[in-house]
């Protein structure tokens, strides 16, 4: 399973961290072992502005070595577009953007099916894109079998109640897409190196780690060591 620290930025600094700056947080994840990090513009996501220019510095920085995976309410073919050419490894479509599947498979066509993973934000069983209060009349899996079927392979899965509040990720629900024969990572509520081991176990393809990180309730290491058992 891999790891993907998270680099959540919201006003142009790390949200719920001590260090302000996002490139020098990746860099140092980096430095601590990580493959990869998770770049979110928060900002984005909720509709009060974005860190454009700031995800472009963070991106040109990484180096060879550190592969980034760019979300936030990505839902736009050039928006998209401008994040891969400026080398990120995988662009995550908003939820909102995925529920157009004629859009979601041009992009799947455009970038290949690697460099486009589809998010899907829930809440209390249906489909919810962040940012916004309208729930759909949609369950995940429903959506993730239509983004399989233009070809999606990587769904990122959040619950969006437990996003941020360390409370333990979803993982039943992201079983329930990763038996559809998807790659899932999981977001949202990671608290404890349990947390990882039992998202390991249900044999997901990945786990997104932020507040827990940035907070001190195990260390990267620790975190890396876990997955990697």
């Amino acid at each position: 399973m891999e790891l993907y620290p998270a680099v959540d930025v919201q006003g142009g600094r790390v949200a719920r961290s001590a260090a302000r700056d996002p490139l020098a947080v990746a860099q140092q994840f980096a430095r601590d072992g990580a493959r990869w990090v998770h770049f979110v513009d928060l900002d984005r996501a909720l509709g009060i502005g974005d860190n454009r220019e700031l995800a472009r510095r963070v991106l040109a920085g990484a180096g060879e070595k550190l592969l980034v995976q760019v979300g936030g309410a990505l839902g736009t073919e050039p928006a998209i577009a401008e994040m891969l050419a400026w080398g990120a490894r995988r662009v995550v479509v908003g939820t909102q953007a995925a529920l157009d599947a004629a859009l979601l498979a041009r992009l799947v066509t455009r970038h290949g099916a690697d460099r486009v993973a589809v998010g899907i934000d829930a809440r209390d069983g249906r489909v919810a894109a962040r940012g916004s209060t309208t729930v759909v009349d949609m369950t995940p899996v429903e959506l993730a079998r239509r983004a399989q079927s233009v070809g999606a392979r990587t769904v990122i899965y959040t619950d969006a109640a437990r996003d941020g509040t360390l409370t333990g990720p979803d993982l039943d629900g992201a079983r329930a897409l990763a038996a559809l024969g998807l790659d899932v990572i999981v977001s949202g509520g990671v608290a404890s190196l349990d947390d990882l081991r039992h998202a390991a176990a249900a044999r997901l393809a990945g786990a997104i780690v932020g507040r827990a990180l940035h907070e001190g309730r195990f260390t990267l290491a620790e975190a890396l060591a876990c997955v990697a058992a």
